[in-house]
């Protein structure tokens, strides 16, 4: 299987999660979890208060000095009342691009961050600095997520 499939299958997966903004993104963030593990890449879960959604983050590289974060969020807008000619949560190709709900805002981002740190270790690259990964929750709830991964990178 090619890098483009494995990347078009992943992404396939992950619009399969209905994490609409209402709903948990748990499954999700358990499937990514495994995903990073796979790679040899460890990972923890910071929880919202509700505990139904959490915030991925997973570090590789030094983690003495200075790095990048490469973050996505995982939420989608609900689909309700939108005219969608088939499932939004089930990807298909037309027109050479790849439809479904989250394919560009964002859950493709997540998939392109993810294969470009594989990358990086799959080259046996010496990285400056560390790389955070983070798929966080809450972005079309005012960036909730986002703010939970902000005060907890400062701890």
């Amino acid at each position: 299987m090619s890098r483009h499939q494995n990347t078009e299958a992943l992404l396939e997966r992950l619009v399969a999660f209905d994490t609409v903004s209402r709903n948990s993104n748990l499954a999700l963030i358990d499937f990514v979890a495994e995903f990073l593990e796979g790679y040899g890449v460890s990972s923890h879960r910071v929880y919202d208060d509700s505990g139904a959604k959490a915030n991925l983050v997973a570090t590789i590289g030094p983690a003495d000095r200075g790095g990048v974060i490469l973050s996505g969020h995982t939420d989608v807008v609900p689909v309700d009342g939108q005219d969608w000619h088939s499932d939004p949560f089930v990807t298909h190709v037309a027109d050479d691009r790849i439809h479904g709900r989250g394919t560009a805002d964002m859950k493709a981002g997540l998939v392109a961050a993810w294969f470009a740190v594989r990358s990086l270790q799959s080259a046996d690259v010496q990285l400056p600095g560390d790389v955070i990964l983070a798929a966080v929750s809450g972005e079309e709830d005012g960036g909730l997520g986002t703010f939970a991964l902000l005060e907890k990178l400062d701890e």
